[in-house]
C-alpha cells in the first residue's frame, strides 16, 4: 500500500473559522485517496518545522510558514510529489507575490512593499494613489492571521495604520491601491478539472455578478501558473465586467462552499499527477 503524508496548516495561519474549514478540506481529500487504496499519516506544520517528516510516496502540503517550507524543499528538489510544492506556497507570501506578479503582464493592483515603520511623505502618497482616498494595507509576509492584517484606510490615516502594524511586530507591509467593482472569490485545480466562483458580497448561494467568466478563469489560471500553484483560490475585482483584476491568490484554500466536490477533484488530480510523476 502506497503511503501519503498529509500536513495540516498551523492554526496561526488559519484564523477563526478558517481553521475548521482548512482541516476539513484536507480531511476530505485524504478520505478520497484512502478510499482509492492509499495509506495515510497526518501530521502538523509544527512537526514539519521540528524535522519530524515521515517517508512517503506523496505529500499533501498545506504549510504556509517559511520554516516548514524550508524543511520540505529537499523533497521538491529530489522530485517527490508534493501538492502544493513548498516553493509555490512561499511564492504566495505577499512580498514574493507582489514581485512575481509585478514582473508579469497579469492585471494586478499597484502595490508597494515597505517597512511598516517607514515614514511616507505627502508627495509619495500622492504619487502612489493620486486619485484615491481609499487604500489597502496588508501584512507583507503571510496572508491574514487576523482581521487587522488586512485593512482599508483613507490616505490621510495611512500613517496611523502603519503604526498599528509596527506595534504588533509586523515589519513589512503591502500598500495596495483600491480597485473598484464587485469582488469575486474563485477556487481551482491547475489542470482545469475544477473551477468554481461566486460573488463575495452575496455569498456562494446568492446572485452572481454579471462578469466575463472566461476572462476570470484565464486570469486565475495564469496567476496560479506564474506562482506554481496546483490547488489554489483567490479574489478578483471587476472594475468593468470584462476586465478582471487579481486582488489576491492563496495556496490550498478551504473550498468550503464546494468541499466534497473539490476534494474529489483534488484527489483525482493528485492520483493523475502521481501516476505521471516522472513527467511532472
Amino acid at each position: 500500500m502506497a503511503q501519503l503524508v498529509a500536513i495540516y496548516r498551523s492554526p496561526s495561519y488559519s484564523p477563526m473559522q478558517h481553521r475548521v474549514n482548512d482541516t476539513a478540506i484536507l480531511d476530505a481529500t485524504v478520505s478520497e485517496l484512502v478510499r482509492s487504496g492509499w495509506g495515510a499519516v497526518k501530521i502538523s506544520e509544527r512537526e514539519v518545522e521540528q524535522g519530524q517528516l515521515p517517508v512517503a510516496a506523496l505529500y499533501l502540503n498545506m504549510c504556509q510558514g517559511s520554516l516548514a517550507a524550508e524543511q520540505l524543499m529537499p523533497l521538491e528538489s529530489d522530485g517527490a510529489v508534493v501538492v502544493n510544492r513548498p516553493s509555490s506556497a512561499l511564492n504566495c507570501h505577499r512580498y514574493r507575490l507582489v514581485r512575481r506578479l509585478g514582473e508579469s503582464t497579469l492585471s494586478f493592483p499597484r502595490t508597494l512593499i515597505l517597512p511598516s515603520s517607514a515614514p511616507l511623505s505627502l508627495e509619495q502618497l500622492e504619487a502612489f494613489c493620486p486619485d484615491q482616498h481609499k487604500v489597502w494595507i496588508k501584512r507583507g509576509d503571510v496572508h491574514a492571521e487576523r482581521a487587522e492584517d488586512v485593512v482599508a484606510t483613507s490616505r490621510e490615516r495611512i500613517a496611523d495604520a502603519l503604526r498599528a502594524f509596527t506595534a504588533r511586530g509586523i515589519p513589512w507591509v503591502a500598500l495596495q491601491e483600491h480597485v473598484p467593482g464587485p469582488i469575486v472569490k474563485f477556487y481551482g485545480v491547475t489542470d482545469g478539472r475544477f473551477f468554481r466562483w461566486y460573488g463575495s458580497d452575496a455569498g456562494f448561494a446568492g446572485e452572481r455578478p454579471k462578469i466575463d467568466e472566461n476572462r476570470l478563469k484565464a486570469l486565475a489560471f495564469e496567476a496560479a501558473a506564474i506562482l506554481g500553484l496546483e490547488v489554489f483560490g483567490g479574489d478578483v475585482a471587476f472594475p468593468e465586467p470584462d476586465r478582471p483584476v487579481l486582488i489576491d491568490i492563496n495556496d490550498w484554500p478551504s473550498f468550503a462552499p464546494f468541499r466534497e466536490e473539490a476534494a474529489r477533484a483534488i484527489a483525482d488530480y493528485i492520483t493523475h499527477r502521481f501516476a505521471h510523476r516522472k513527467h511532472a
